[in-house]
């Protein structure tokens, strides 16, 4: 495995399972940006912001994990993209509803640009209308 998607890879299961900023921050820059284009994280810009608002997903949802689908890099672009697919149940409280029991199967893509060995920019790629509709909060 070549070092950028080692790093990545790295970063990436920190991320998914909600370990947030603290020890996401070690493969980033530390003004390292985010987008997406999706309702949910409209306002989130930074890679820090969005860690965190992954680690808070794991209140509402937490038996949120994972299925790794592909993960690869291309050297040449200094980029890395990981296809997954998160699952989950709203089980715990601080969803923007009571706890519905339902469950999420949310296929979503990260494209991580690196600097270096630090990521410097990652988008989501994510149909964030299905996801809220599975759970019931739209």
């Amino acid at each position: 495995m070549n070092t950028i998607q080692k790093i990545a890879k790295q970063f990436f299961e920190a991320c998914e399972e909600g370990k947030g900023w603290d020890e996401c921050s070690s493969y980033c820059l530390p003004d390292a940006t985010f987008s997406s284009q999706t309702i949910v994280l409209a306002e989130i810009s930074t890679l820090e912001e969005y860690t965190e608002w992954m680690k808070g997903l794991f209140t509402p949802i937490p038996d949120g994990n994972h299925e790794v689908k592909f993960f690869a890099a291309d050297e040449e672009q200094k980029s890395v993209l990981a296809f997954a697919v998160f699952h989950g149940t709203q089980t715990g409280e601080g969803g923007p509803v009571p706890p519905t029991g339902n469950s999420i199967s949310a296929d979503y893509v990260y494209h991580i640009e690196f600097e270096g060995k630090r990521i410097k920019h990652m988008t989501k790629i994510w149909n964030d209308s299905i996801s809220l509709q599975q759970l019931g909060w739209a």
